[in-house]
């Protein structure tokens, strides 16, 4: 399992969510504010399976520039 947290801008935010959730992610938008510039900027965070890291960063990479981590979870739950 991965949690992957996306930081773009806030301009690629609707089209990004869009592509996100055609292909079935589910994903949390948080606005965040980057510390260089103190521009506002938006946080994707979606937690998926090994298998779905590729997919994410497809989608990613092809709708925005961004800043990704990839973070390795333990356990992961649905309630």
């Amino acid at each position: 399992m991965k949690l992957m947290m996306a930081i773009v801008q806030d301009q690629c935010v609707p089209t990004l969510l869009e592509r996100m959730t055609s292909h079935g992610f589910s994903v949390t938008k948080l606005a965040s504010t980057g510390g260089f510039l103190r521009e506002g900027n938006t946080t994707i965070i979606c937690g998926i399976s090994d298998d779905q890291v590729e997919g994410f960063l497809e989608i990613v990479k092809s709708t925005c520039n961004a800043t990704i981590f990839s973070l390795d979870v333990e356990r992961f739950e649905k309630i």
